[in-house]
C-alpha cells in the first residue's frame, strides 16, 4: 500500500510540473534525490581468517554506525586493528601469485594474448636455411625432447599447453630453456601431427661429436652411408634401422634431405639422438670419417644385364655378371646436369659412352646372405630416382667391395630403398658378431680394435 501511495504522488507531482511548464510558461526544474549509502567496513576478513562463526563488529564499531555521520568522529581504534592485518595478507597474496608460476624451483612464463613467439619459431625453424644459418631445430613431442636431452643436447625454448605436460619432461635438465605456458589452440595450429602432444621445443643444432650416444657398446663396425636420399619418410627409417642394427654411424651426402626436418624426425623415432650422423658431406670428407682400412659395399637392385630378375636359386658367375655397375637399377647412368665434376676424369668422350650409357667401374656382384662383412665395412645406400652416384661406386672399387642385391620374383619392382637398407644392415650385424664371437675370428686391424 505504502509504494502505491508513493507512486500516485509521483504521477501527481510529474503532471503538475508539467501543465505550470505549459500554460504560465514557468519551467520548473526537477530535482532528483539519491540516498548514499555510507558503509564503513569494520574488518576485512582474509580467506585463511574465514571460520564458520558469525562475527559481530565490536559494541563500539555498532554504536558508531548508529550515530549520524558529519556530527561527530568516531573512534577508529578497532578499524584500524582491523585493517592493520590486511597489509601482511595483501603481500602474501600477490607472493601466492606469483607462486603460481613455478614448477618445482623453474619459472615459466604466460603467453600473452598476440603473443607471436611460438608463429614466428616454428614458422623460421622449419627452414633448412635457418637451421643450418642460426644452428636451430625443432622437436616435438614428449619422447623426442627427452631423448635430445638426454643425450645432451642443449634447449633454448619450450612451449608447453599445461603444467601436466610440462612435468612429463626432465626438468633438472631444462633450467637453462625460456619456458612459456601457451594455449592448446596454438599449438594444435602450429604442430605437424594429428593428435598434438602439447609440447614443442627448440634446441639448439647438436654435435654430433659432444651428444653422449647410450648404445656405444652395443654397436658394430658397420657404417650407413645414405647417397641422395631425398625422401624425409625413406632417410628416417633408415636412420631407425641404422640405430637398430647397432651403426657405428651415419654418413649423408650433399643431396639428401636434411636430417633436422621435422618429416625425418618423426619417422627417425628418435635414432638422431643414439648414434652420431654426419650430413652434407662431400666424399672427400666422407671418407674422413670412415675407418682405416675399410670395406664400402653398394646396395644394387638385383637386376642382370637385359633387365630381369635374377633366379632366387642361381649361383652369381662370371657368365652372368654385368659388364657395368650401370647395369643395375640403383645406379644412375645418366649424367646428372648439376653434378660438374665428370671433368675431373680421365677418360675419352667415346669410351665414357656405350650405347648412352656412362662407363662405370666394375664392381663384382654379390648375394646379400652371402660373407661379405669380415672387417670395419661401409654400406652405401641409393636414393630411388638417381640411384648411386658415380663416387659411391668408384669408392667400391677402390676398397674392394661389392655389389650386394637381394633377389626378388620375377615381375616385381625392386625394394624400397628404405626396406633393402634395413635387410643389409641386420645381415651385415649378424656377419660382423658371428666374425666377433668366434675364437680366433676377429680381424687384427686397429679399426677392428677400435669398434670392438
Amino acid at each position: 500500500m505504502a509504494a502505491y501511495t508513493r507512486s500516485v504522488i509521483c504521477l501527481v507531482s510529474m503532471e503538475r510540473s508539467y501543465l505550470l511548464s505549459r500554460r504560465s510558461g514557468v519551467i520548473v526544474e526537477s530535482k532528483r534525490y539519491v540516498r548514499g549509502l555510507r558503509r564503513k567496513p569494520v574488518r576485512v576478513l582474509m580467506p585463511e581468517d574465514v571460520t564458520d562463526k558469525v562475527i559481530r563488529p565490536p559494541p563500539a564499531a555498532r554504536d558508531a554506525q548508529r550515530q549520524k555521520p558529519g556530527k561527530e568522529v568516531v573512534p577508529m581504534k578497532h578499524l584500524e586493528e582491523g585493517f592493520a592485518k590486511p597489509k601482511s595478507n595483501v603481500h602474501l597474496t600477490v607472493k601466492n601469485a606469483v607462486q603460481n608460476d613455478l614448477v618445482d624451483g623453474l619459472r615459466f612464463e604466460r603467453a600473452l594474448p598476440g603473443d607471436k613467439r611460438l608463429a614466428r619459431l616454428v614458422s623460421v625453424a622449419r627452414s633448412r636455411t635457418f637451421r643450418e644459418h642460426q644452428g636451430k631445430i625443432l622437436l616435438e613431442g614428449r619422447r623426442l625432447i627427452c631423448d635430445a636431452l638426454d643425450a645432451g643436447a642443449n634447449p633454448q625454448m619450450v612451449f608447453f599447453s599445461t603444467v601436466d605436460r610440462l612435468r612429463e619432461l626432465p626438468l633438472d635438465k631444462l633450467k637453462r630453456a625460456t619456458l612459456v605456458k601457451v594455449k592448446f589452440e596454438e599449438i594444435k595450429i602450429w604442430s605437424d601431427l594429428v593428435a598434438p602432444q602439447g609440447v614443442i621445443a627448440i634446441f639448439s643444432r647438436p654435435d654430433p661429436l659432444r651428444l653422449n650416444f647410450g648404445n656405444k657398446g652395443h654397436s658394430v663396425p658397420l657404417s650407413l652411408i645414405c647417397d641422395n636420399i631425398r625422401d624425409p619418410g625413406n632417410l628416417g627409417t633408415m636412420l631407425r634401422c641404422a640405430a637398430a642394427a647397432g651403426c657405428h654411424n651415419v654418413l649423408l651426402t650433399k643431396g639428401c634431405v636434411d636430417a633436422w626436418e621435422p618429416k625425418v624426425l618423426r619417422a627417425a623415432m628418435g635414432a638422431h639422438f643414439r648414434l652420431p650422423i654426419y650430413p652434407s658431406l662431400g666424399w672427400d670428407d666422407l671418407e674422413k670419417h670412415l675407418p682405416k682400412p675399410v670395406t664400402v659395399h653398394v646396395a644394387d637392385s638385383g637386376c642382370g644385364p637385359d633387365g630381369s630378375r635374377e633366379p632366387e636359386n642361381s649361383q652369381v658367375n662370371e657368365s652372368h655378371k654385368p659388364s657395368k655397375a650401370g647395369d643395375y637399377g640403383w645406379v644412375s647412368t645418366k649424367p646428372n646436369p648439376k653434378n660438374t665434376r665428370y671433368e675431373e676424369y680421365d677418360s675419352d668422350s667415346d669410351s665414357d659412352w656405350e650405347g648412352g650409357r656412362l662407363s662405370l667401374p666394375n664392381v663384382d656382384a654379390n648375394l646379400y646372405h652371402e660373407s661379405w662383412a669380415q672387417g670395419p665395412t661401409a654400406l652405401v645406400i641409393g636414393g630411388e630416382t638417381h640411384g648411386l652416384s658415380v663416387e659411391a661406386v668408384e669408392l667400391a672399387e677402390r676398397t674392394a667391395g661389392r655389389r650386394l642385391f637381394i633377389p626378388v620374383v620375377p615381375l616385381v619392382d625392386s625394394l624400397n630403398s628404405a626396406m633393402a637398407a634395413s635387410i643389409l644392415l641386420f645381415e651385415g650385424r649378424k656377419q660382423l658378431l658371428k666374425l666377433m664371437q668366434a675364437p680366433g675370428g676377429q680381424w687384427k686391424s686397429k679399426a677392428g680394435e677400435q669398434f670392438s
